[in-house]
Formats: structure tokens, sequence, C-alpha cells
């Protein structure tokens, strides 16, 4: 169990002023990513999680950069990708409150540079509403490779206006969904228009400088790539292996796919948005106008996709609206997931290619979901902290984690997808005897712990089977 005990006990996540009734869930949490950082083969994850205007909870596990050593924090850098298109959106936003710019301007009257060919006839035009909800027809990306590796030649802005009038239409603007950073990258084209500033200007002076967000910037920071800034890997291979990303800027590209980022930054960015709902003054954005890009304004005729002003916007488990946007860059994976009703909000990062971080936001939020029980007729009192930790569960499975829960011990089996699906809650009965409580609060077998001669919780019995404990 040598590798399970490198991730236990070197890579361990932070708690920041969590609330007590969290406090246990975020332990589950720990244990959950630390474990799914190990078993997935994860070069780092990094993790936030918000409640309003407090960072409940933030973590990091393994390596910024494998071959150096350099550990990940909740400071690492990643890029964030589309991620960006939030803080373009932020800016057009912005100019469309001022009275510079009007959502159903046509991109053709703003951008001098503009010719793109229409080849639908009866296509409704091309609108700042329409880019900002990936129905204006316009292709993916714009016409260069530069999502090829190994060099990935992303294109300046001169040259994406050059190449517009090689490309045409995919679809009549406002018919179908169809995700686009070529329209997020024009979009950043009107915020320098119109505004009379550089794009990276207009940003940084008025959203990322007020927010105080030190650690994003319009592009990757070159001089702290392998440090600060995490170094990208690829998809596993058939042999487990991750390669090294090569290093790259998105250039012309920047307003749908440039930024970089921390999750504590994100987090930021989150709390900012919950701030803003809450009050009727301006900071950077009116109220109103946060709250109208996060409504629906497109859906697809399948139904399958719903999106804002630049957000995604969908139902989540507990029928309520959840916001926010992912990324997907060479060596990185990103995403910040808003509920603006219960305020809460998750931000992951991972700097490998193939991964999913909203499966483990998805999980943090039903960990944190589920709350422990106090049982009022408990009469025995026992030091659950002896019990918990992990145990083995080879050849059979992998391990098992054992905590709190209450008044109770609480168990999940590692690795999982979904780890708030796996618990098992067992109540103490005598001496180092538990027995599992079912869901329908019956009582089920029993699970006794044994000790060693010094009084050490070494291994647990159930169903007359032993269970080791992994000892540090």
């Amino acid at each position: 169990m040598k590798r399970i005990l490198v991730t236990v006990f070197l890579f361990t996540g932070l708690l920041v002023h969590a609330q007590s009734e969290n406090k246990e869930a975020i332990q589950l949490i720990e244990a959950w990513l630390s474990a799914q950082q190990d078993y997935e083969n994860l070069p780092a994850i990094t993790a936030a999680i918000v409640k309003d205007q407090e960072i409940i909870w933030k973590g990091a596990y393994g390596m910024a950069n494998i071959e150096e050593g350099v550990e990940a924090k909740p400071e690492t850098i990643c890029s964030i990708c589309s991620i960006s298109k939030l803080f373009t959106s932020v800016a057009v936003m912005k100019l469309v409150e001022e009275g510079k710019l009007r959502l159903d301007d046509k991109i053709e009257d703003i951008l001098p540079n503009y010719d793109l060919q229409q080849q639908f006839e009866d296509s409704w035009p091309i609108t700042i509403r329409s880019l900002l909800t990936h129905s204006s027809g316009l292709p993916r990306e714009a016409n260069f490779p530069y999502w090829t590796a190994p060099d990935f030649p992303f294109p300046q802005q001169q040259e994406i206006d050059e190449n517009l009038k090689s490309q045409e239409t995919l679809y009549p603007s406002s018919k179908y969904f169809q995700y686009s950073n070529l329209g997020l990258t024009l979009l950043g084209e009107v915020v320098a228009e119109v505004s009379g500033m550089s794009y990276d200007e207009y940003v940084m002076e008025n959203i990322i400088n007020p927010l105080k967000l030190n650690d994003t910037r319009t592009e990757l920071p070159e001089e702290l790539y392998g440090k600060q800034l995490a170094i990208g890997y690829t998809p596993e291979g058939r042999s487990g292996e991750r390669d090294r990303v090569n290093f790259f800027q998105a250039r012309g590209i920047k307003p749908a796919a440039g930024y970089s980022s921390t999750v504590e930054d994100l987090a930021k960015f989150a709390m900012w948005q919950f701030r803003l709902l809450d009050t009727t003054k301006t900071e950077i954005l009116k109220s109103s106008t946060l709250e109208y890009m996060q409504n629906v304004h497109w859906t697809d005729p399948d139904f399958d996709h719903t999106w804002g002003l630049g957000f995604s916007v969908s139902k989540g488990p507990d029928g309520s609206k959840w916001v926010g946007h992912g990324g997907s860059c060479p060596g990185y994976r990103t995403s910040i997931l808003l509920n603006p009703k219960t305020k809460m909000a998750y931000v992951v990062m991972i700097n490998a290619g193939g991964e999913n971080p909203g499966k483990y936001i998805r999980g943090m939020h039903a960990l944190l979901s589920k709350k422990p029980k106090k049982d009022s007729t408990a009469t025995t009192k026992v030091n659950l902290e002896d019990y918990t930790g992990y145990y083995d569960l080879r050849p059979w499975s992998h391990e098992m984690y054992i905590g709190t829960w209450g008044d109770k011990l609480v168990s999940i089996n590692l690795p999982t997808d979904n780890a708030s699906t796996g618990m098992s809650i067992f109540k103490h009965v005598e001496g180092d005897r538990f027995r599992r409580l079912r869901d329908d609060e019956e009582l089920g077998e029993y699970v006794e712990f044994e000790r060693d001669d010094n009084g050490k919780v070494v291994r647990l019995k159930r169903h007359n089977n032993y269970v080791k404990k992994i000892q540090p």
C-alpha cells in the first residue's frame, strides 16, 4: 500500500474556516479526492468550495510538475480555457449597460474587418446576443489548426481577421446551438473596438483588478511555468502513461480560451456573483444585468442545450438553477459551477486532458448535501477517532475509508465515481462493536474492531471476515 500511503500523508487538503456542520462531509471529500487523484493517475487536482462570501474549503492533491517534484497547492495556476468566455461576456455586458453596445447590434456593423460569408439568404442577423448564446451559426473555430499537437499554432488577431473571408456560416443564425470559440473571439474584438482600449487592458482594468484576482491573467504566465503554473499532461495512454504537453499561448483566441487562474481566484469570482445578486448596488455590473445573463436565453430545438448570456444554465439534481462554465485546453480540464439560490459554488482544476472535473463537483456537492443525524437515544460513549482511517480491501477491492459521522461512523469504498451513494453508517453498540444502520433506520450486521497490545485499532471484522487497517 506504499502508493496509497504517499497520497494519504503527503497530499493533504486544507480546511479553511469550515462551518462545523460541514466538517465531517469535508473530511470525506478530502479522503475521496485524495484517493481519486492517486487511483485515476491524475497529475494533480485542485478544488475550492464557496458558501456565499466564504471559501469554506480548498484543497490540492498531486503534482503541478511531476518531473521536478513540484506539489500542487490551491494557489497553483492552470489554464482555464473556455472559462475565459465568462470574463469576455461580463466585459460585453458592461459595455451594454453603459449604452455603448446593444445586444441586438449586428456584428458586421461593429467590426470593420468582419467579412465572413453568410451562406443562408434568409438567416437572421448575427448579433451580440446570438454570439453570447452560441446560436449565431458561426463555425466552431477560426480558420487555423491551433488545437493540433504538438505545437498548437494559435494565430494572432490580425491573422484571424484576415482569414474570416475564407470561412462561412454553418447554419442560419438563431436556429441551432453551435458552440463557437470563433464567436467569443469576435466578442473580444468587439470589446476592444467599442471601448477604445485593448482587450487585455479593458478586462484587467474593469474586471480582474477590481475583484483583486491577483493570479488571473488573459494568458499563461510563461515565467511561472513548471512552478506556480502547472505543467499540462495528456490523457492516459493504454499503458497508463501521461506525456507532458507543450506550453502554448492562445494569442488571438484569448477572449475564448486564453486565460489562466487558480481555484482561489475563481472562488472569489463566484463570491462576487453571489454578492452582486444580493444587492442593488453596482459592482462592475448591475445586479439585474448579472441575473439577466444567468437566465436561459437559448434553448435548442431538442432541449438538450440551454444557455444564458455567456453562462451555461442547467437544472441541478435538486431542481434549482445552476450556472457556470467548463474549460478544456491542451493539458488542462477545469470547471466552475454556481447555484444562485443556495449561494454554493464549486471550482475544480486538473492539469491533464481526458478528465471530467464536473464529476468531482457533483461528488463534492452530493457529500455536502448529506447531514449526520444525532441519535438522541445513544447512551454509550466511545472515541470514534480510534477507528477512523483507511482499510485494505485487497484482493477483492481497493480500500475503504472510515470517518466520523455525527455520533456514528461512516465508510466509503475507494476509488468511486460517486462517494455519496456508497456511504455506510455504523452505530456504536458496545466496546469496539458497531452495527450497520440500514436506510430504513433498522440495525444490520455487526462490525467489530480489534486492537493490538498497545490499544491501537489494527483491523475490523465484518461478516466473519477481517480487513486490516492501513497504518501510517
